[in-house]
């Protein structure tokens, strides 16, 4: 991670294709596309591997759902404003480094998002601006300091009726993280959980190389600029170049600032290296929406955490130890 080979923007992984020992499924799960790789003595042990992690990824996503109405996470979104809710530990630890994570970034990312009023709509169908009084009662109900915690009790209280926390820039992230926690407890050697792009790596390759991941230029989808190894961490990317819309001469594209209801702009991906998947995931939309400047700054301040930036005007800027060869 150091030094880059060749650089690119959509995540892909190299796998060696040689060897016996690597099986993968992929799945649907948290309304996302999943891959779960693994290398073990014998594809039988390794899809019995595979079905672990699946069940473990499965569990967490019936914990933390928003669209389950029997999830915790539901209940306390129905409670809001009205009483606290006693929930899991690892819930509640969960919302808690979420809340520490908003902190960090000023309210960037922000598990509350889930209040804010769907008023941008990039699928088509926008053909005004929301006006500025609509922008602003967006997220009338948006805000990490009104979530609620006791930890003696093990609760979490909305302090604001009908606001709602929702796990979408965290959640995958973190279901990747337990999956290989939970294979590598098992003694499984190797292996990658990729969570619709939040990838989690662990171990090498069968013939000793590194899993490696290619980060494409969105403003040249068939050109990678540059090949990563990954060696025991992960890498997570956050791109708005697919979804937006235009008016006044301006693009608002689909990452939206939670502090302001306007869409972030000047960046068009992020890609963020962590030692956990969760860290990443919360990290590439806090980029995002802090912008390239702030952005890269926070990154700098932290140990073990590496950031590439492109612009809309297809740049790339990176955090201090990643260097790009051109």
């Amino acid at each position: 991670m150091r030094k880059l080979i060749t650089i690119t923007f959509v995540l892909c992984i190299a796998i060696s294709t040689n060897a016996q020992n690597i099986q993968k499924r992929t799945l649907k799960l948290m309304g996302s596309r999943f891959d779960v790789t693994v290398v073990a003595e014998d594809s039988t042990k390794a899809v019995s591997y595979i079905d672990l992690a699946i069940e473990e990824m499965t569990r967490i996503e019936k914990l933390i759902s928003s669209w389950d109405p029997n999830s915790q996470t539901s209940e306390i979104n129905r409670s809001s404003g009205i009483k606290p809710v006693k929930v899991d530990k690892e819930l509640f630890d969960l919302i808690a480094r979420s809340i520490a994570i908003s902190k960090l970034t000023d309210g960037a990312f922000d598990i509350s998002y889930a209040s804010m009023d769907k008023i941008w709509k990039f699928d088509g169908s926008m053909k005004t601006m929301p006006s500025e009084a609509d922008i602003k009662a967006s997220v009338s109900k948006v805000g990490y300091q009104n979530i609620i915690l006791d930890k003696e009790n093990t609760t979490v209280f909305l302090k604001i009726p009908e606001s709602k926390i929702g796990f979408g820039a965290i959640g995958k992230g973190y279901a990747a993280d337990k999956a290989k926690a939970l294979l590598m407890s098992k003694g499984v050697s190797a292996g990658i959980i990729n969570a619709s792009g939040d990838m989690n790596t662990w171990g090498k390759q069968p013939n000793g190389d590194e899993w490696k991941v290619a980060i494409t230029n969105p403003l040249n989808k068939n050109k990678a600029f540059a090949l990563l190894p990954i060696n025991e961490g992960a890498v997570v990317t956050s791109g708005n170049y697919e979804k937006y819309v235009n008016f006044n001469g301006k693009q608002y594209t689909h990452i939206i600032d939670p502090r302001t209801g306007y869409p972030s702009t000047g960046i068009i991906s992020a890609t963020v290296f962590a030692p956990k998947a969760e860290l990443a995931d919360a990290l590439a939309t806090s980029v995002f929406v802090m912008g390239k400047e702030v952005g890269l700054n926070r990154i700098n301040q932290l140990p073990q955490i590496e950031c590439i930036i492109i612009d809309d005007k297809g740049n790339i800027f990176t955090s201090e130890n990643i260097k790009i060869d051109k």
